[in-house]
């Protein structure tokens, strides 16, 4: 009987788990800010909830990275896997597993592969993410074994990011990449950057926001 009940238990969790992911179901709110900070120190910074196989990351992707060098602002990233892309959870578990084995010459690892495969994702698909990836690790003098997540522990703290996209904002994460300019400041410490044609001039406003409220 104990094991009937444990089966039916495991069926159901099993269940709720797949429609979670097909996004048929969202058992937590909107409405959390805690991802919306700029790390500490910083008056400023960009987050962004991003998914490696998306092209509409990959097309922003050197917008963000103007707007990082030309403000000196922290580029934060979130995992927001998209259920329907088939290579997308893998790329970004590989992309943990660098960021946690940085080499000596490149402290930031993790960092160079995310926009390494933004660079080469019209290239990449499932069969030959490995390729890919095998490739920039030559490159950086590194190596990603044939076990790069043998707990599981890399994919929970992905899965762990998208399910705080769901519950970010307003109305939560509903795309990407979801862009936002955060501040320190108490009145407006966020805005989401809808048209990123607009990135700039968000990053502007926010910053004379800023200065107004330090004269004051």
């Amino acid at each position: 009987m104990k094991t009937k009940m444990m089966a039916l238990v495991a069926m159901v969790t099993m269940m709720a788990s797949a429609a979670w992911a097909a996004g048929d179901t969202n058992p937590l709110h909107p409405g959390d800010t805690s991802a919306l900070h700029p790390p500490a120190g910083n008056r400023m910074a960009l987050v962004v909830f991003e998914d490696l196989e998306c092209p509409a990351c990959a097309k922003a992707e050197p917008l963000l990275e103007q707007a990082e060098r030309n403000y000196h602002l922290p580029l934060v990233r979130h995992d927001f896997i998209i259920p329907s892309h088939p290579w997308s959870m893998e790329a970004h578990i590989m992309a943990r597993y660098f960021d946690a084995h940085p080499t000596g010459q490149s402290p930031k690892l993790g960092e160079e592969f995310r926009q390494y495969i933004f660079a080469n994702q019209s290239a990449i698909y499932k069969l030959n993410l490995r390729e890919w990836a095998d490739k920039f690790a030559t490159a950086h003098h590194s190596a990603l074994p044939a076990f790069y997540d043998p707990s599981g522990a890399l994919r929970a703290k992905v899965e762990a990011d998208t399910l705080l996209g769901r519950v970010t904002g307003e109305k939560g994460v509903t795309h990407t990449p979801t862009i936002y300019v955060v501040s320190d400041s108490r009145q407006e410490p966020f805005v989401e950057v809808i048209d990123q044609a607009k990135l700039f001039d968000t990053i502007e406003q926010v910053k004379s926001a800023l200065g107004s409220k330090a004269k004051k």
